[in-house]
């Protein structure tokens, strides 16, 4: 099996940046700009198209353009709101976050989007869910979507209460690639075959035709399915399944956060590097693995890439 032909160059990245406030400190996140960032770190020409306020948070933002050397050309600066922030508190049984509204991401101005990417002339337009909670931003992806002959790769990304059914089924329409965790494919299960979550466990092979009826529901080229330590799996549009479980364990597991993300941006650096399709998931999936053994999305020493670059030059 093989990915499908076409897409090569620079990979522009559509969403939010913004920072997960800890009260004790800020730090930088935001799925598309974790992914971004992992492509810079690996010096694939990368375009990340977003929005942040004239704040402190923004300045964050900003720092980490510098950090990884990322151009600046899809960076929009607000003068109104503020950069995206979501809260997040400690506690017992783990963090609870709180997803401000109303953030600079959710304003992203179409013109300026739509000259970055005309002349970045991208091969690649990845996207998620919920820098398209709000119309300003929804209806600049749309034009970017209409303005690229791009592949799209969704990352489906759902965050709790921030959209509905609705922007899932546009955004799935609009893809080729379309990438979901479990719990993700599980939810789209319940919209679109109704098998309610505590319906029985489903067989191996009732999953894999649903999965497949989805591919011809939504005309996917690709549906990847991640399952975090036991690995992914790829459906294809042409019936394959390629299932990828040999995946090495991390030492220890400091927390899973940016995981998804990780597995995103090499899936895709593969994609960008033409490697073959199964080398693309074991790579996506053990650096995914090693994500998980270091705190928080994107490692805060850059030498950290220095062992993927060796091991996959």
């Amino acid at each position: 099996m093989s990915l499908p032909a076409g897409a090569m160059g620079t990979a522009a990245i559509f969403g939010e940046a913004l920072v997960d406030d800890f009260t004790t400190e800020q730090v930088v996140g935001g799925a598309p700009f974790n992914v971004a960032r992992h492509l810079a770190a690996f010096m694939a020409p990368q375009l990340m198209i977003t929005r942040i306020g004239n704040d402190k948070p923004g300045q964050a933002v900003r720092a980490e353009f510098e950090r990884f050397a990322m151009r600046e050309a899809g960076l929009q600066l607000d003068a109104i709101e503020e950069t995206g922030r979501v809260l997040v508190e400690r506690g017992a049984r783990g963090h609870r976050f709180t997803i401000l509204p109303n953030q600079a991401y959710d304003f992203i101005e179409r013109e300026a989007a739509l000259s970055a990417l005309e002349a970045a002339q991208p091969g690649i337009l990845y996207f998620g869910t919920l820098a398209q909670r709000k119309e300003r931003s929804r209806a600049t992806l749309t034009a970017l979507l209409e303005a690229t002959s791009a592949l799209r790769y969704l990352d489906l990304n759902l965050r709790d209460g921030q959209v509905d059914e609705r922007i899932v089924t546009r955004s799935l329409q609009a893809a080729n690639i379309a990438k979901v965790n479990e719990e993700e494919l599980q939810a789209m299960f319940g919209w679109y075959f109704q098998i309610k979550p505590d319906a029985p466990a489903l067989a191996a092979e009732e999953v894999h035709a649903s999965c497949q009826a989805l591919l011809q529901m939504f005309s996917l080229d690709a549906l990847i399915v991640t399952l975090g330590h036991r690995g992914s799996v790829y459906f294809g549009a042409d019936g394959g399944i390629l299932m990828h479980r040999d995946n090495p364990a991390p030492p220890f597991v400091i927390d899973t956060v940016g995981a998804g993300d990780a597995f995103s941006a090499i899936f895709l650096l593969g994609r960008m590097r033409d490697w073959p399709l199964d080398v693309s998931l074991a790579r996506a999936n053990e650096f995914a693995g090693a994500i998980c053994a270091i705190p928080g999305a994107v490692p805060r020493d850059l030498g950290f890439y220095d062992q993927w670059m060796k091991k996959w030059r």
